[in-house]
């Protein structure tokens, strides 16, 4: 096993989400890296519920979050999890977990920087801070804090906090400096100082914004490297300079690539369809999806694409990670996830698929015997992409079918040619054992010959009514002789218009 940074002594990292909607699909992914690095290095995995963004709120975002993380089988060593009663709990030293409950520490923080001079009170207006911004952007200026309140004297600042005056609270970014670091991606960056934002890290509510909670609790709860996407790094310069404020010890930083769609921009957290409850709903495996996303952005070095987790637990290593963004291809996920189906065993699959089951069931007021629907799940697990699609096909075996007569023919042959190729499907099948597939297959292929598209071809239409369908074996296996009969005879009776 390949081991990063033998220096530092403990690996931790955590996942840390905003409880304010959806789960990204690029969210999860994060997730899995961070889990799949901690796994790798024998560390611990935390999740830490940041929920300083108050307007924004999710009150059941948290349970959703767990939820999808059990679901793919991330297991939380530290943290917010959900307990066997599924009830919202939390473990470790280094609590709460949960930011909203970490206030007094964030204050306790915040006046040591007040009293280092680091920071300073804004008394600005949003009114005024947005004319200020409207003006910056007509002179084509970056938009940026005037600092206007950075020079109040402490008499200035005192005077208005006793008369009421609404503030916030600011980083002082120092002037022209060079601001350095290191990314496990993206190499060693450095930025001047005077493109960084006196940034806010105590809101007029009194919570902190997200800049300053995430860097105190990193540091406190020890977290060894950030994983986080790469819209992150503009902001990084100013954590790394928090970090210098304070005089504590830098974590590595792992900023990963943009999930982007086929169209080369960004996934979109607007577009619903790329929600991980989305792919749960369609039918998606847990641990087709996990593998998937392993490899959106990661190479293990060899041209393994299907791989458990325990091999991906392997073979996951920083230096394989991509600089460019990974493109989210639909059809390999898809392609992914047969893969994975095809190795559930048909009671598997008739357990896993039967909420669309019973709602196909009672839609068409049906009664199906559990046998015909163990033969249907093993005949089309081969044909579904996901557990949403298996009743796609499920009228073909429960409703008449209705089809062209002119489907029956098959390249060249007359009327007569076809009704005599299904008169002997029809005896075939009279008397035929069906207790076996294999058994029927065989017997009817060697009475066929050499005259299979002939015979094969007006088998499956007359039994299916589609071009595309399941083999006439199957569809005899599954519908039973009564019901087989019945369609071939149909069909002759149809050849009489043709």
């Amino acid at each position: 096993m390949t081991k990063e940074d033998q220096s530092q002594p403990t690996i931790r990292v955590r996942f840390a989400p905003s409880p304010t909607g959806i789960i990204h699909i690029g969210n999860l992914r994060t997730a899995l890296f961070a889990y799949l690095f901690a796994k790798n290095q024998n560390g611990k995995f935390i999740l830490r519920v940041e929920d300083t963004d108050r307007k924004r709120l999710d009150k059941e975002a948290v349970r959703k979050i767990l939820e999808i993380l059990s679901w793919v089988e991330i297991e939380v060593d530290e943290g917010v999890y959900l307990n066997k009663d599924k009830k919202i709990t939390q473990k470790g030293e280094f609590g709460s977990y949960i930011q909203s409950e970490r206030l007094e520490i964030y204050q306790k923080y915040i006046k040591k920087l007040l009293a280092d001079k680091k920071v300073y009170h804004c008394f600005c207006s949003t009114e005024r801070l947005a004319k200020v911004k409207e003006k910056q952007q007509a002179e084509k200026i970056p938009p940026m804090y005037d600092k206007k309140c950075r020079e109040l004297s402490e008499k200035e600042v005192q005077e208005k906090i006793k008369n009421g005056e609404k503030y916030v609270i600011r980083m002082k970014i120092p002037e022209e400096d060079k601001i350095k670091f290191s990314d496990k991606v993206f190499g060693d960056i450095e930025v001047n100082s005077s493109t960084v934002d006196d940034q806010v890290l105590i809101k007029a509510d009194g919570f902190p914004t997200y800049h300053f909670a995430v860097v105190v609790d990193d540091h406190l709860m020890r977290i060894s490297h950030i994983f986080r996407g790469e819209e992150w790094l503009p902001s990084t310069p100013k954590h790394v300079l928090l970090y210098k404020f304070f005089d504590w010890k830098i974590p590595k930083f792992v900023h990963l690539p943009n999930v982007l769609g086929e169209n080369k921009k960004k996934l979109s957290k607007r577009q619903g369809d790329v929600s991980v409850e989305s792919f749960i709903k369609k039918g998606y495996l847990p641990e087709a999806l996990v593998n998937f996303l392993a490899l959106l952005g990661w190479n293990p070095k060899n041209n393994q694409e299907v791989m458990n987790r325990k091999e991906l637990i392997e073979k996951f290593a920083l230096n394989g990670l991509h600089r460019a963004g990974a493109i989210f291809n639909y059809r390999k996920l898809d392609w992914m996830n047969g893969q994975y189906l095809k190795n559930r065993t048909g009671q598997e699959l008739l357990e896993m698929c039967q909420p669309y089951i019973e709602k196909y069931l009672t839609e068409n007021d049906l009664c199906v015997e559990p046998e015909k629907l163990e033969k249907i799940i093993k005949t089309e697990k081969t044909r579904i992409k996901n557990l949403s699609e298996i009743t796609e096909n499920f009228n073909i075996y429960f409703k008449d079918v209705q089809y062209a007569k002119n489907l029956l023919k098959w390249k060249d042959m007359n009327k007569e040619e076809i009704k005599q190729a299904l008169e002997l499907d029809l005896k075939l099948v009279t008397e035929s054992d069906l207790t076996s597939l294999e058994i029927f297959q065989k017997s009817v292929l060697a009475s066929i010959g050499e005259a299979r598209g002939e015979h094969l071809w007006p088998m499956r239409v007359a039994l299916s009514g589609q071009e595309k369908s399941p083999s006439p074996f199957e569809l005899v296996w599954i519908l039973g002789k009564e019901e087989s009969e019945k369609r071939i005879k149909k069909a002759i009776e149809k050849l009489k218009n043709l």
